[in-house]
């Protein structure tokens, strides 16, 4: 699957028996997702050796309710809406802190609801401990990623979360020495020893400075494009803590630094951007600031992973298998792949990294013997990029996938690149067996 950059049984298999083998090992009782997702871990904690990285989380569901008639009971729960069949995903994913580069999957988490399962009120939701709710899926998934992370010897790990990992439970047991969050708020906390909140104690703050962001256009949301001001204050600050909470078990309070980029005379009709982060690095300046925020912008890349595994890139709902333990195997697998595509799409500007990230030498040496039938006969269709580099190689490969080489149009994007691996693929095959010395059976 990973050298076909597919999650289609038939698509990948050469013959039937293979198929079959396919199937099979999906099906396989004695292969566990926790074997699987270790596996993936291990290509990870590889990658991280003395690197400050950034551990990014998140949820989305893998809705299966187009094939809820043939899909076996076992197993079967409902996603977010309670109505359609399917289950959850919260992996992990690994970014380089100074250029933001995939690295891999540092855990993998993987659920379902019940059909028939309570709401939050009839649960007493709120008052439940942190271990019994969905939200410990943070604080799991950090512990997990640390002993990833530190096993490959990462030399500083900062989690960040968006706005539902805005929970003190983790604030309070989660970062150490070598451990930092960085997570948007959800929530307008009490401040201890503060009469004002979290945020009128935020809007009272200096301004450090300002900078300007691209805002891309988005017609879902009425967000045209624009270059918006954004002016950032920053403050440090102690969080109170809940009055939920057992006061055996958490700390009064937790000291954090908050960081506020509020956009200031947005056009018309636009909603403006505003964002409030809270962190346990320090910040203090402008600077520290900037960097917090560039952090925490990286979080799109998991988002990025989500629509690779979809309908964008690898289509993994449409699969024609039957039982749920066998969509989550292959739910596993298909998140490695689509790290991969991400790090072809993330690599293709960037010379300084190796083609080995995601090529094999013999992959990397049928790609130079591609290269003079993928570039054209003037300059401006000439790959750019050294020999050996993932960009050169991610060049090629959105060749394959029907890019037109020139720079002036825009970079190839995922299924350019999904499709450009695929048709390599059944070309290095091809390749593969005219190497292949002739042996003469007479």
């Amino acid at each position: 699957m990973f050298q076909h950059q597919s999650v289609n049984i038939r698509q990948i298999s050469q013959n039937r028996a293979e198929q079959i083998g396919y199937y099979r090992f999906l099906e396989n009782e004695n292969v566990t997702i926790s074997e699987l997702v270790r596996s993936v871990a291990d290509q990870c904690q590889a990658q991280v050796e003395g690197l400050h990285v950034l551990s990014i989380s998140d949820s989305s569901e893998v809705n299966l309710q187009s094939h809820a008639g043939r899909l076996k009971p076992q197993g079967l729960g409902v996603v977010g809406n309670d109505r359609d069949v399917g289950f959850f995903i919260h992996p992990t994913l690994v970014l380089n802190a100074e250029t933001g580069f995939p690295l891999g999957l540092s855990t993998i988490h993987l659920w379902s609801r019940d059909i028939d399962h309570s709401d939050k009120h009839q649960r007493d939701y709120q008052h439940l401990p942190i271990e019994e709710k969905e939200s410990y899926k943070w604080l799991r998934s950090a512990e997990g990623s640390n002993r990833c992370l530190r096993a490959g010897g990462a030399r500083l790990i900062t989690h960040i979360g968006d706005r539902e990992s805005d929970l003190y439970e983790e604030w309070a047991t989660v970062p150490d020495a070598q451990t930092h969050l960085l997570i948007r708020v959800c929530q307008n906390r009490r401040l201890w020893h503060q009469s004002l909140s979290l945020y009128d104690y935020l809007t009272i703050q200096p301004v450090q400075g300002s900078y300007t962001v691209q805002v891309v256009e988005d017609p879902r949301r009425g967000q045209t494009a624009r270059e918006a001001l954004l002016v950032v204050r920053v403050a440090k600050v102690e969080i109170r803590r809940p009055d939920n909470l057992n006061a055996h078990d958490y700390p009064p309070s937790v000291g954090l630094y908050a960081v506020e980029a509020q956009e200031v005379n947005p056009p018309p009709g636009q909603q403006p951007i505003h964002w409030r982060l809270l962190t346990t690095h320090e910040v203090v300046c402008l600077e520290q600031a900037l960097q917090v925020i560039q952090w925490y912008c990286w979080r799109w890349r998991i988002e990025q992973l989500f629509a690779t595994l979809k309908q964008a890139g690898l289509n993994l709902e449409a699969t024609q298998l039957e039982s749920v333990d066998a969509i989550q195997r292959l739910t596993v697998l298909a998140l490695s792949i689509a790290v991969r595509v991400l790090q072809l799409v993330e690599g293709r500007d960037n010379p300084e990294l190796s083609a080995s990230v995601a090529f094999s030498d013999e992959q990397q040496q049928c790609l130079t013997q591609l290269e003079p039938t993928l570039q054209g006969h003037t300059q401006k269709q000439q790959n750019p990029h050294p020999p050996s580099s993932l960009a050169w190689a991610t060049w090629l490969i959105a060749r394959l996938g029907g890019w037109s080489g020139y720079r002036s149009q825009r970079p190839p994007g995922m299924p350019t690149l999904i499709h450009g691996l695929r048709q390599f693929e059944a070309i290095f095959i091809g390749w593969k067996l005219a190497q292949a010395p002739l042996v003469c059976t007479r």
